[in-house]
């Protein structure tokens, strides 16, 4: 017998002495399940939804820049427009008539740099503040499917062992087993993770809202 009972009334039994082999399995099948939670339906749904809404987040910021450059690039066409109607109507005016050869080119620029603007307005006030309070709402909730895909997986890894302990449980009547060291404990402490980075995001959208 290699330990004494009296000594050591509390056993601790591993698969391997090798502790190295031991971290190095424990983790493969923990990735392994991560893997099995993350390809369930709803895990899938929850995620595509939450890029969807980072993609029109994104997009939205780059309309913005976009927009920004253009609003520039038009203000600057606006003067040296405005300035050449000036001159044309200096230099027709000096010649026996007064003409208005270049406004409709001006105006053209006008109407084009006050929608510009609007659109501008329109994103920056509205269309990225709720894009972005939607991303981090979607987010959360692809978080927090995950975390619960990964609790349910846990459960039924504890129960599976459960299980396969029942004929030692039956000679012994009790048999603690401390879950929290084996895979079931890392995917609850993995899902208990999810849930704070959820609750973060979630905390975030509810600040931005209030804004």
């Amino acid at each position: 017998m290699s330990f004494d009972l009296a000594r050591t009334p509390t056993l601790e039994v591993v698969a391997t002495q090798d502790e190295q082999l031991l971290s190095r399995d424990l983790q493969t099948r923990f990735e392994q399940a991560i893997q099995q939670a993350e390809a369930e339906p709803e895990v899938v749904k929850a995620v595509e939804a939450q890029r969807a809404a980072t993609t029109r987040f994104e997009d939205l910021k780059k309309a913005e820049r976009r927009l920004n450059e253009f609003a520039k690039d038009i203000r600057n066409q606006m003067a040296e427009a405005s300035e050449a109607a000036i001159d044309s109507i200096v230099a027709s005016a000096a010649t026996g008539g007064v003409k208005f050869a270049n406004l409709k080119e001006l105006a053209l620029i006008e109407v084009q740099s006050r929608y510009v603007n609007r659109a501008i307005e329109r994103i920056v006030e509205h269309l990225i503040p709720v894009a972005q309070i939607t991303s981090l709402r979607e987010e959360s909730h692809a978080l927090m499917t995950t975390a619960r895909t990964v609790e349910r997986l846990a459960h039924d890894r504890a129960e599976k062992l459960v299980g396969q302990l029942r004929e030692a449980v039956t000679e012994e009547v009790v048999l603690p087993v401390d879950m929290s060291k084996g895979v079931a404990g890392a995917l609850m402490a993995h899902a208990r993770e999810l849930k704070r980075q959820a609750g973060r995001f979630s905390e975030e959208a509810d600040r931005l809202e209030k804004l």
